[in-house]
């Protein structure tokens, strides 16, 4: 008797494939806040995580307390305070969040020992581990405010916490640090797992938080999801974001992922937890969800200028004699400047690409993909597809399309399809040079 899959089943499985592949062995720091776990949604992030587990890659689980512990105060009839974005630990809020960590630790811990059949969970083994890794010192007083027991992050056991990794564990963290005294200290889970994730160096430092990502325009909710921020971008987008100094907000998020990749991690992201699926979607699909800012070497990548021109001309003109690329003039590229993003370094351009957008067919052309000889295999060509990806998502195109003749196999290896001449939008096709019979590569956004 064979068994009928559906027909989605097999092509979808094959396309996250080469997400698996490149995860595999990487360390991802993921840090769930408290209103996630009071949410309910612990039971199925924990499926997801131990799904990811065993895909490979090593997993740093730092869990948040804020609404736990401001339950835990209620209780007992003590007002939970704020400051700077920050909770005022007394006390009485050091013995909270003492109880509110050890009952969530308890809960994580048994959520990744469930192994009921027909489950995701069923067969799945995750050795859950703790630890003293975090050593802490405190905030201190702040504009004549005694934040107490409130500490910060001033040290990872970074050693400690990959020899747990390396065993095959899950390594658990609640948002605690002790200092060499002994003393403990609340911290924030932002800094626990920003901090973490900077001192193993991780791939990705995922926040599965309430909001749904940074949107196009930061002040307007109702304008898309900037899906990928640069971290130039990420800063400046931080300037205009408002700002809550009494509870944490999208841009105390935000400062996090800006610090991560400003310490080396090279992706860090905003989630949101109501998105059944969320941090799978993120990692194993192209287009993920909410917001990843990231670390490309920015500083080098902009749009060009009149002034850039010739260096443009320069940089084309090898591949034009070759044939590889159709020649443009002076006055064309003149004209589309603005359409052009380059790669510098200390002031030499090395690299350029340009997007012609036609956006009746919410599509655009990238045109002159060029990187010099001299700075090849190091991933400028992809950076700057990138780039166009990202302009293109901000003209709200949902296409970009490229006509090649020798380089087929590099953008299909980066999500694009081959397509006939119908694909064009019409007046592309109008002027399609039919002697050079160039393919036509189409990717979605």
């Amino acid at each position: 008797m064979s068994v009928v899959f559906d027909f989605t089943f097999v092509p979808w499985f094959r396309s996250v494939a080469p997400y698996i592949h490149m995860h595999r062995g990487k360390t991802v720091v993921v840090g769930v806040t408290g209103e996630a776990i009071a949410a309910g949604k612990l039971p199925l992030i924990a499926q997801d995580l131990a799904l990811i587990k065993s895909m490979g890659l090593r997993i740093v689980l730092v869990h948040g307390f804020r609404p736990q512990v401001n339950e835990q105060l209620m209780a007992k009839g003590h007002p939970a305070e704020f400051s700077h974005g920050m909770r005022v630990t007394d006390s009485v809020a050091l013995d909270c969040a003492q109880e509110a960590a050890g009952q969530l630790r308890f809960e994580i811990e048994a959520a990744f020992s469930q192994g009921l059949p027909n489950t995701p969970m069923a067969g799945a083994t995750v050795r859950v581990m703790s630890g003293n890794f975090i050593t802490a010192r405190p905030v201190g007083v702040i504009d004549g405010k005694d934040f107490l027991h409130s500490g910060l992050v001033r040290k990872v056991d970074a050693v400690g916490i990959a020899s747990a990794l390396d065993m095959g564990a899950l390594v658990l963290l609640s948002p605690f640090g002790f200092s060499p005294t002994g003393e403990a200290f609340n911290l924030s889970m932002e800094d626990v797992a920003t901090s973490c994730a900077i001192a193993l160096q991780a791939e990705k430092l995922l926040l599965l938080t309430e909001f749904d990502g940074v949107h196009q325009d930061p002040l307007d909710t109702d304008t898309p999801i900037d899906t990928e921020l640069p971290l130039m971008q990420a800063k400046q987008t931080l300037i205009e974001l408002p700002k809550n100094e009494n509870a944490p907000d999208l841009a105390f998020y935000l400062k996090h992922c800006i610090r991560a990749c400003e310490g080396g991690v090279e992706r860090s992201h905003i989630l949101p937890f109501a998105e059944d699926g969320a941090i799978l979607q993120e990692i194993y699909t192209h287009d993920g969800i909410g917001t990843m800012v990231v670390d490309e070497k920015l500083e080098s990548l902009r749009e060009a200028t009149m002034d850039d021109v010739s260096a443009i001309l320069a940089l084309i003109e090898p591949f034009e004699q070759d044939g590889t690329m159709v020649k443009r003039d002076r006055n064309e590229i003149e004209r589309d400047a603005g359409n052009y993003t380059i790669i510098e370094h200390d002031g030499v351009i090395f690299g350029c690409a340009a997007l012609y957008p036609y956006p009746e067919e919410r599509s655009g052309e990238m045109a002159a993909l060029t990187v010099s000889p001299h700075s090849q295999a190091q991933g400028d060509g992809e950076r700057l597809l990138k780039r166009i990806e990202q302009r293109a998502r901000a003209m709200g195109l949902k296409q970009i399309f490229v006509l090649t003749t020798r380089t087929m196999h590099w953008f299909i290896k980066r999500g694009f399809a081959e397509a006939g001449t119908d694909a064009l939008p019409p007046a592309r096709r109008n002027k399609y040079n039919w002697d050079r019979r160039s393919k036509v590569l189409v990717k979605k956004l």
